[in-house]
């Protein structure tokens, strides 16, 4: 998955319009591995690159979990009386 760094034009999506921060490419349209390369490089009309490498773990985003604490045992020590 990628997110568009500089905005553009995609010229091979009918001059679909990309913002910055959006996801390319957008859903139900397919890129080939050479045009993902060219625009993540300066191979392009704007010489720079417009979109990144993102990372995204699907099991983190469909399942945010609330973590509990841990409940701390606590240490007796002889002779000690427990704590209130």
């Amino acid at each position: 998955m990628y997110k568009v760094i500089k905005a553009f034009a995609d010229l091979h999506d009918n001059n679909h319009n990309y913002q910055v921060g959006d996801v390319f490419p957008r859903a139900g349209v397919s890129v080939k591995d050479e045009r993902v390369a060219e625009l993540a490089g300066s191979d392009n009309k704007q010489e720079t690159p417009l979109i990144e490498s993102i990372d995204v773990n699907p099991v983190e985003e469909t399942e945010k979990v609330e973590k509990k604490p841990r409940k701390r045992a606590s240490k007796k020590v002889a002779g000690e009386a427990p704590a209130e």
